[in-house]
């Protein structure tokens, strides 16, 4: 192993720099922060956050076979060649992922945005999968620690990446630019999501309209929906803009509700293709025409591009539709905020059934607009007809009757398995941290 050795308190340990590190990771491709996951052939990465010290568990994991550890902090009284000591191991690990991004001579698309993001990115990738060796962002790691995992999963045979930013302040997707490297880029839409870190619905324009910044410097590529004209603003003076909406573009197109899935009607840009998705919600059609035109820009054929978006099935609590017993659940509780509580309530209203329940969970970093934006949802549902609501969170304040109101998710659990519903369709949504899926857990 090349690199300086030194000994500090009886402990063995080596200092690299990044292309020493880089050339042990060719050698042992797999990058692994978690100590429960070590094992044989993989490097260990410990993170340090406000309830953990990866440090800690550093010779936990060299002991269940790890090839090497990399540590900003020394375990205490402990000797192996096998550590590589370096100033901080988050930084380390976004440099490793900018250095493996550097081997690349393929498109990277970076994809961001309030609502849809992940919906997106994997319909994206189920039809650029269909012509070319396509990596992306596993489930949601679109953070800090996910993305660059993401990047370093990328393997050589790879021909086009595509990675998820999340984001919930300014600067954000700026950092993540900075190693990801992006060639081309899209963002869905800025909604009110995450307004108490991003300072308002203006702030969260601005932050996402870093990957935009971004790609205008770097002459890159952006898709944008059309129907949203400050999408079209924030992406002026970028050379390279591809459009799509339901009106003008590119690729255009509309949907509606068939059997209670998204169907959409291409009008141009590919075959006049009626695509029958398995996507709760006509608040999917930009995402399935994002998923559309990027694939045609990159020369997908029409007839694939139909096939993979029909194929594709939402999991993980995403605009998922499940059968219970006799009853019909939209599960859409991976995400809430403003927009997308808006967007799922209108959508659950218009469609065609006899029962219809909603249960709703709390909105999370709302700021000082909490309040005003959970009573904004209570004035949208007292507009339209329901057989039942129920609200859970105490970020729901002066519930009106009839609706029930309950603090916690398991409360509005018991409660639903106590009415023992028949013939209903039931809206379950709410921020992640609410859980609302538990509901219907034990079901």
């Amino acid at each position: 192993m090349k690199g300086s050795f030194f000994v500090v308190n009886n402990i063995t340990f080596a200092v690299m720099e990044i292309q020493e590190i880089y050339s042990l990771f060719k050698q042992f491709p797999c990058i692994e922060t978690d100590s429960r996951k070590a094992g044989p052939g993989k490097i260990f990465v410990a993170l340090t956050g406000d309830r953990f010290n990866g440090n800690a568990f550093a010779m936990q994991a060299l002991e269940a076979g790890c090839a090497y550890a990399i540590v900003d902090e020394m375990p205490a009284g402990l000797i192996h060649p096998k550590l590589i000591k370096v100033e901080d191991s988050l930084v380390t690990l976004q440099q490793l992922a900018k250095y493996h991004r550097q081997q690349f001579n393929i498109p990277f698309l970076a994809i961001t945005g309030s609502n849809g993001k992940t919906t997106t990115k994997e319909l994206v990738h189920a039809v650029l999968s269909s012509k070319f060796r396509t990596y992306t962002t596993e489930g949601n790691l679109n953070n800090h620690i996910g993305i660059p995992l993401t990047l370093l999963k990328v393997r050589p045979d790879a021909e086009i990446a595509i990675v998820e930013m999340g984001a919930n302040h300014q600067k954000e997707i700026a950092s993540y630019c900075e190693y990801t490297l992006p060639t081309h880029g899209m963002i869905t839409n800025c909604g009110k999501a995450h307004l108490e870190g991003f300072g308002g619905e203006e702030g969260v324009k601005k932050g996402k309209g870093e990957l935009f910044d971004y790609l205008r410097g770097k002459s890159g590529f952006v898709f944008i929906n059309n129907d949203y004209d400050y999408l079209q603003q924030m992406s002026q003076g970028i050379a390279q803009i591809i459009r799509y909406g339901t009106e003008s573009g590119e690729l255009t197109g509309k949907g509606n509700i068939k059997d209670g899935m998204l169907e959409v009607h291409i009008s141009k840009g590919m075959e006049p293709y009626a695509i029958h998705t398995q996507l709760v919600g006509e608040y999917n059609l930009p995402n399935v025409l994002a998923a559309a035109c990027i694939g045609k820009h990159f020369g997908v054929e029409d007839q694939a591009i139909k096939l993979a978006i029909e194929a594709y099935r939402p999991t993980n609590s995403r605009s998922q539709l499940i059968q219970l017993g006799s009853n019909k659940i939209i599960m859409d509780a991976y995400n809430a905020n403003p927009s997308s509580m808006r967007a799922a309530i209108e959508n659950f209203a218009s469609m065609e059934e006899d029962k219809k329940v909603v249960m709703l969970g709390a909105m999370m970093e709302m700021g000082e607009a909490s309040d005003e934006e959970h009573a904004a949802l209570i004035r949208l549902l007292q507009s339209k007809n329901w057989n039942q609501v129920v609200l859970v969170g105490k970020e729901f304040k002066h519930v009106p009757p009839p609706y029930l109101h309950f603090r916690e998710v398991s409360e509005a659990a018991e409660w639903f398995r106590s009415m023992a519903f028949r013939d209903s369709t039931i809206l379950i949504k709410g921020s992640r941290s609410m859980q609302m899926e538990k509901i219907i857990a034990d079901k």
